[in-house]
């Protein structure tokens, strides 16, 4: 590789880093970043084909979640579980996998697939957040490639900002599932209140109307409690 061939290679994986850095950042949907992130990927490291698997911790299975081929015979639903083929391998063992030739290794399980895709090299990468492993980048060349150590460098850091979006949705999946929680205990607690100053119960006779109601009409607990609150208000300003 000429020194300017090199230089460009430089540039073009700092911007790639940078793009899907201010991805991460952004407002984008989970599923928006992962497909920036392979397109990304693909390009600059000159892939037929760049993959994103994602570990489901309740199965113990990987499954592609974003992928920029076109392929219907690649976009095929399919699960590996941990250990099992390439995929599986560096889930199982934390660190990437090289394979200069996916036919002649007896590990890689789609060799159908590769050949009708004309698949030869792979670099599966997996993406860990605080040694917890969250998935696998995988990167497929047509040719037989030697991938340098600068382009496993390259594909780790994505793996690790890729894993970086996944667990940012997660907290915040999880922040708006607290912040419901608490929202539907407040609300509860004052139509709670409501009931027992209007109908003379106790805590514990209001809190099962409210909790009958709710299985009574199949609505949530925080629906009941709005609509007590909103009947209780409605009436105090008629009085």
């Amino acid at each position: 590789m000429s020194a300017m061939s090199s230089k460009r290679s430089g540039k073009d994986y700092l911007e790639t880093l940078n793009r899907i850095s201010r991805a991460i950042t952004s407002d984008l949907y989970l599923e928006d970043i992962l497909k920036l992130i392979v397109n990304l990927t693909a390009n600059v490291m000159n892939a037929k084909i760049c993959s994103l698997w994602l570990l489901d911790t309740e199965t113990g299975e990987l499954r592609i979640r974003a992928t920029q081929a076109m392929s219907r015979e690649y976009l095929k639903e399919r699960t590996l579980k941990v250990g099992e083929g390439i995929v599986g391998m560096a889930a199982q063992e934390k660190k990437p996998v090289v394979i200069p030739d996916v036919l002649k290794d007896k590990r890689y399980k789609e060799k159908t697939l590769a050949e009708k895709e004309n698949l030869v090299s792979m670099l599966s990468v997996p993406m860990i957040e605080k040694d917890r492993v969250m998935g696998v980048i995988n990167t497929y060349t047509v040719n037989e490639h030697k991938f340098t150590k600068s382009e496993i460098e390259l594909l780790s850091i994505v793996a690790d900002q890729a894993a970086v979006a996944i667990k940012n949705t997660e907290l915040l999946v999880q922040t708006k599932v607290i912040q419901e929680e608490l929202e539907t205990r407040k609300k509860v607690e004052k139509a709670k209140g409501m009931l027992m100053k209007e109908q003379d119960l106790s805590e514990e006779e209001a809190y099962k109307l409210i909790r009958k109601a709710s299985m009574d009409k199949r609505i949530s607990m925080k629906e009941i409690a709005e609509a007590i609150i909103l009947s209780s208000e409605i009436s105090g300003k008629k009085g």
